[in-house]
């Protein structure tokens, strides 16, 4: 990747494409003003050329005012203001990365876990901590939400089961005690204040 770069600069491929690169680790995204095919183009050529293969599979040209494209757990492209409708260009962890921490989620509260609730609850909220740690830029409330919403429904289901409540426990663990006595991280408590 490094060679890449490298190349990328000395022939002089930012200007000519109006382009910058953004890379982490072997991934990479080109952000270029209307030249984005030739700079495709020519990255292929250049990785090609240097033995290093691109995966097609990610590979794609999109019109970031238009639509979203993934990077690093994180959607990028249009989104819309919930409060008055107009949209803006801005980021959010990606649909993938929700998924992603909903397993993560389901692997602590399996049923045979059983291990003391404070472990198991220290141990979620580990999770749930580091997941907002890394996604804490950009427009996040409604992955936020959702974690929140499979969060409850996963602790509440855990503890109905470890409690042997009957007919699903329609009245027992309500969200005030999920997330306040039994001591649970609301991610949406986090929106709006910093990490501690």
């Amino acid at each position: 990747m490094n060679r890449f770069l490298k190349y990328w600069r000395i022939t002089g491929k930012g200007e000519a494409f109006q382009a910058e690169v953004v890379t982490y680790a072997d991934d990479f995204v080109i952000l270029s003003r209307g030249y984005a095919q030739q700079a495709l183009d020519w990255t292929r050529q250049v990785m090609t050329r240097i033995g290093l293969t691109m995966n097609e599979t990610k590979t794609s040209i999109r019109q970031a005012r238009q639509e979203r494209f993934d990077f690093l757990g994180y959607t990028f492209g249009p989104y819309r203001y919930r409060k008055d409708g107009h949209w803006y260009l801005g980021t959010g962890p990606s649909k993938k990365s929700v998924s992603r921490v909903r397993q993560k989620i389901g692997e602590v509260l399996k049923p045979s876990n059983v291990r003391p609730w404070e472990d198991v609850r220290d141990q979620l909220n580990r999770v749930l901590r580091g997941w907002a740690a890394y996604f804490h830029q950009g427009t996040r409330l409604m992955a936020y939400r959702a974690v929140d919403h499979h969060v409850y429904t996963r602790v509440r289901l855990f503890l109905i089961r470890r409690h042997k409540v009957p007919s699903r426990g329609a009245g027992r663990f309500p969200d005030a005690e999920v997330f306040g006595t039994l001591g649970v991280l609301r991610l949406r408590s986090l929106h709006l204040s910093p990490l501690s």
